[in-house]
């Protein structure tokens, strides 16, 4: 069973976001799922699982702080395609693609997206 139904962030620009992700989470092997009209977009394999919503308070979308949400990567190389494709639509570099210490094999590369959400691609399989 999985632990999470979905993982949602804000965004203040939605058609922005649209073009973000669906060009971040390709490499990936994600795609967007549903259009929600002006409210927001779901990707995933084949279910919601990561949504992007334009605040329901009508406030401005922010980042948490200390706050990441990290996608799992079929192969290091699905990592680098996915920080390369991130900083090409205007995302901003928060950690180069290479190995990490957290869990053996563990290989990402780390991300903000145009509201500035932390976001990271993760490998844990052996090279």
């Amino acid at each position: 069973m999985a632990i999470f139904t979905h993982v949602t962030v804000g965004t203040n620009d939605l058609n922005k976001a649209r073009q973000f992700y669906d060009s971040v989470l390709a490499p990936l092997g994600y795609k967007r799922t549903k259009d929600l009209g002006d409210r927001g977009s779901c990707w995933g394999q084949s279910a919601e699982e990561f949504m992007v919503l334009t605040p329901a308070d009508g406030k401005p979308a922010c980042p948490a702080n200390g706050g990441t949400v990290s996608f799992e990567a079929p192969s290091r190389a699905a990592v680098a395609a996915f920080h390369k494709a991130a900083l090409a639509a205007g995302g901003k570099d928060e950690g180069a693609v290479g190995p990490r210490g957290f869990w053996p094999n563990a290989y990402a590369g780390y991300v903000r997206d145009l509201d500035g959400n932390k976001l990271a691609a993760y490998c844990r399989k052996p090279e």
